[in-house]
């Protein structure tokens, strides 16, 4: 039997579990504008030749040193943006009960995440940040304004929530995912208050998932994500620890534990996560880069090829998909091949619809992959 199959008769079993299960997720909020660069414009509007791939975008803004030069986005769409809200509409598509805490409206919920706040539980620390993602062909750009992100901090948390309140809706929780470290400059601190004086006073829930992203590191020095990591690893005292990374975090990671390099081949991702993990000693690593998805456990690896789209209608917000499928994979006991498979499905549904899937579309996805 294959995985797809194996994964398919996982989830019809299991599918209806997950409307029991509570999620609390955090802590970031952005409004992401989806562009288009424009090569050649021919008229107004849609009439215009896109610039196609980011070397060709480089060139010509290497072109303008010494010079000037004019840069056109078109814009594609207007939508709830963040690591953790689209991770959290995505989970609240496939059913699960959610409370979200971050970045999204000071004083009133912007109308960005409207629809989101009626069908979860919402806490708002601040303003949203801002994100002007450019799609290539070959990736994307995230241009990204974020001032208002310093405001989370533990002090703020409590401070909006009410520690009451926010030790209720942690103890209540199946999964704890807490995303998007590199763009929260606090969140650091919010790791340690959670790990040393939060979840100490919480009771354990058997099975209790807490999830972390980064959010591509890169301008987080060495010294920073490896403490990150160190405080992250603590969180296995309290429940399982799952930590996803796509390609360049991964290699990012490997690199800061002190490794060398992988190949993006299937026995080089194992590889990788089993290294990472056993670094780190936590339950789960998964590494998802654009094709394929790998993971590893304090039982072994696991790899699946992924259901990859070459003409995508969308790919900001494809990764945290593919967290949402896996993590709610988890929730339902699936094994981590299953999990891995509904991760790459989540993300291989939404790139190709821009809409966050239910449990029976990946039902649907999952019987017509070839």
């Amino acid at each position: 039997m294959d995985f797809k199959t194996t994964a398919l008769q996982e989830l019809r079993a299991r599918r209806g579990q997950l409307a029991a299960k509570q999620a609390v997720i955090g802590f970031d909020g952005f409004v992401d504008t989806i562009v288009a660069p424009v090569a050649l414009r021919a008229g107004q509007g849609e009439n215009f030749t896109p610039i196609a791939t980011i070397a060709d975008f480089g060139q010509r803004i290497l072109g303008a040193a010494g010079k000037s030069t004019n840069l056109e986005f078109y814009p594609r769409m207007e939508k709830l943006g963040g690591n953790g809200p689209i991770m959290a509409q995505a989970l609240l598509s496939q059913g699960a009960q959610l409370t979200y805490i971050g970045a999204l409206g000071r004083g009133a919920i912007h109308p960005a995440f409207a629809d989101f706040a009626k069908h979860a539980t919402v806490v708002s620390l601040c303003e949203p940040a801002a994100t002007t993602a450019v799609e290539f062909t070959d990736g994307k750009l995230m241009l990204g304004m974020m001032r208002s992100l310093d405001e989370i901090t533990p002090e703020k948390i409590t401070a909006v929530m009410g520690a009451e309140a926010y030790r209720a809706a942690l103890a209540a929780a199946d999964l704890v995912g807490v995303v998007n470290w590199t763009m929260i400059p606090n969140l650091t601190a919010v790791l340690t208050d959670l790990v040393t004086r939060v979840l100490p006073q919480v009771p354990v829930r058997p099975g209790r998932i807490f999830f972390f992203d980064l959010a591509d590191p890169e301008k987080r020095s060495a010294a920073d994500l490896a403490y990150a990591l160190e405080t992250m690893a603590k969180f296995e005292q309290f429940g399982r620890v799952t930590l996803g990374l796509n390609l360049k975090e991964a290699q990012q990671v490997f690199r800061v534990l002190g490794f060398g390099t992988e190949t993006e081949t299937e026995s080089g991702l194992r590889a990788m996560a089993a290294k990472i993990r056993t670094r780190l000693d936590l339950t789960t690593v998964v590494i998802h880069p654009k094709e394929s998805a790998a993971c590893a456990t304090r039982d072994g690896t696991c790899w699946v090829p992924g259901p990859y789209c070459a003409q995508p209608v969308i790919t900001t917000g494809a990764g945290d998909h593919f967290n949402a499928g896996f993590v709610a994979a988890q929730l339902l006991g699936c094994p981590p091949e299953s999990a891995l498979a509904l991760g790459v499905c989540t993300s291989g549904h939404y790139v190709r619809t821009a809409r966050s899937p239910s449990l029976g579309d990946l039902e649907t996805f999952l019987a017509n992959w070839k």
